[in-house]
């Protein structure tokens, strides 16, 4: 099926930026242009309860099998996971490294994550690319701001390209329709693509009819659908390739659901930790075989 999606020959990249970005949208995967990459900072952001579903996902050796057997674009680790495990993994799956971060134990009053490794580091370790969050909205985003943006003079000196992870947090972005609205979510892609990032994350848009009145107009009018919705975060996001994020673990048919709508909309592709990896493997190969099946078609 045709779609009207940014296509990595368009981008303004340096050599090495593309080169890498090719590996991860046309090497693996899928392999036409899209990506299913699979996040594991989560032992970090939110401490080893997500590995309570399934105890086996609490060895990172489970999700390296599944991408592997899966066939997925790649993978997100944190330093001391890249170090510890990708060893012998290396060129049978492209490295996603996660360059910041932080535990979900201080209040998210002021959020902000601070660096954890360099783009170095990521050369180092033969990374295709560096993640980086970003919370828009936080009392602490002019710190973020100059932390991302020493980031991104690395990545273009080095030729890594940097996806953004761009969540809205603080009491600011819940005052205003919180942080899944449209309002939040489409700002954020807004964001990504003024400070120069190659790809962005985002969190499904949502529209909460009891929320509407408390966003900014015009979006306190808009009453769009789930396709309108991922549509817009497209056009804002610009030339920045568009990730969503599968965040908490929903049912087959309103994950499936989720992948289409996203694909008809023009996004580029998914990073679903939670949604794969809390499943038995035999589960997680059938529901990822599922999810590509729908992305070979666009």
């Amino acid at each position: 099926m045709r779609v009207n999606r940014l296509k990595l020959e368009s981008m303004e990249l340096s050599i090495g930026k593309k080169g890498r970005l090719y590996k991860i949208l046309y090497g693996n995967g899928v392999g036409n242009g899209t990506a299913l990459i699979l996040p594991i900072d989560q032992g970090l952001e939110h401490g080893p309860r997500d590995f309570f579903a399934n105890e086996a996902s609490i060895d990172p050796e489970y999700q390296l099998k599944i991408c592997v057997d899966g066939g997925y674009s790649g993978i997100v680790f944190q330093i001391g996971l890249a170090e510890k495990y990708m060893s012998k993994y290396a060129g049978k799956i492209p490295l996603i490294l996660k360059i910041n971060g932080k535990t979900s134990i201080p209040s998210e009053e002021m959020p902000i994550s601070p660096l954890t490794s360099t783009v170095e580091d990521a050369v180092r370790l033969g990374a295709d690319a560096v993640g980086y969050t970003m919370y828009v909205g936080s009392k602490s985003q002019t710190d973020d701001m100059i932390q991302f943006n020493m980031v991104r003079k690395d990545a273009e000196r080095l030729g890594m390209p940097v996806i953004m992870w761009s969540y809205p947090r603080g009491e600011d972005i819940e005052s205003k329709g919180g942080r899944n609205s449209i309002y939040a979510v489409d700002y954020a892609a807004r964001v990504a693509c003024e400070l120069g990032a190659d790809a962005v994350k985002l969190n499904m848009p949502e529209y909460s009819p009891e929320k509407a009145s408390l966003m900014p107009s015009p979006y306190n009018k808009l009453d769009w659908t789930s396709e309108e919705m991922l549509r817009k975060i497209v056009r804002s996001a610009g030339r920045t390739l568009v990730f969503l994020s599968g965040g908490e673990k929903v049912s087959d048919e309103v994950l499936l659901q989720r992948v289409k709508d996203a694909m008809e909309a023009g996004v580029t592709g998914f990073l679903f930790g939670r949604n794969i990896w809390q499943r038995r493997y035999e589960d997680a190969i059938k529901i990822t075989q599922q999810i590509k099946r729908i992305m070979s078609e666009y």
